[in-house]
């Protein structure tokens, strides 16, 4: 059970995060928001390790840091197709795949989930599905393929994300996510700077970037957790299921509007947390 509330709670945030990242990135340049939301999480991880148990290591960064390299790809390409698609649809789009990786790296280790827990899996997959579908643009053309691609390539860097931080030791607490970030952040500093991209933000954008970054240290430090205590084949579903903060927000904030197959994904999402935690 606690597990299974860490990663609803993950979810919760990983969606708002992603909703303030997309606000960034349309105001801002893809590698500036990266790197600065980055640094807002790795202040706030800095400021928690004192507070949280949790032993260093050198496994403990080395995996931390292997996570934040293909945490890095993920997010740049994230962002990228938030910034140039719709969000309602790059978003959930991401998902499917971020949740697939560590599904079938947990069956493929070990995970056995009660049958009950499997029909949540399986219930959350199919809502993801649903809230990937695009609403009703009344006729005009569909996603560009660009956007929909980067968001499934990012996908994959998200699941081999959250599997690599599963494989840190489990009394290490925070130290992992302090290794992620400082590979992350310089992993994209060099790519700013071997493409000459200037990560000065643009007038603001500063506040909703960091914003962004520490949300997602948050809920980071919740999926953390949450995979220290529970099978990693329930908390990825679980996780996977951020889109669906991130459609309410952009459907009252933005007024992207949300199809009737989008909301019934969200009722399935719902459904899934509850099977979960009653299995």
């Amino acid at each position: 059970m606690t597990a299974v509330a860490l990663a609803t709670a993950c979810a919760v945030i990983f969606g708002t995060a992603d909703f303030f990242g997309g606000l960034a990135t349309r105001r801002s340049k893809v590698l500036a928001v990266v790197v600065l939301s980055q640094l807002g999480g790795l202040l706030l991880v800095a400021a928690l390790l004192p507070a949280l148990p949790g032993h260093p290591s050198t496994a403990a960064l080395a995996w931390g840091m292997a996570s934040g390299v293909a945490g890095a790809f993920g997010i740049v390409l994230f962002y990228r197709g938030l910034a140039t698609g719709m969000m309602s649809v790059i978003a959930p789009t991401t998902a499917t795949t971020a949740m697939a990786v560590p599904v079938v790296f947990g069956l493929l280790t070990g995970d056995r989930p009660s049958p009950l827990a499997l029909v949540g899996v399986v219930l959350g997959l199919f809502a993801v599905l649903l809230v990937s579908r695009e609403p009703d643009n009344g006729g005009a053309r569909g996603p560009k393929a660009g956007p929909i691609l980067a968001a499934l390539v990012s996908g994959a860097g998200f699941g081999g994300f959250f599997v690599l931080l599963k494989l840190a030791p489990a009394d290490s607490g925070t130290w992992p996510l302090l290794g992620a970030r400082i590979a992350s952040i310089a992993l994209v500093a060099l790519l700013a700077l071997v493409t000459r991209r200037s990560l000065r933000p643009v007038p603001g954008s500063l506040t909703v970037t960091i914003a962004a970054g520490v949300l997602d240290m948050a809920a980071n430090v919740l999926y953390l957790f949450a995979a220290q205590r529970g099978m990693l084949t329930l908390v990825a579903v679980l996780v996977s299921l951020y889109p669906a903060s991130t459609l309410l927000l952009a459907r009252y904030v933005l007024g992207e509007r949300l199809s009737a197959v989008q909301i019934t994904g969200v009722g399935f999402a719902l459904g899934a947390i509850a099977l979960i935690a009653a299995a």
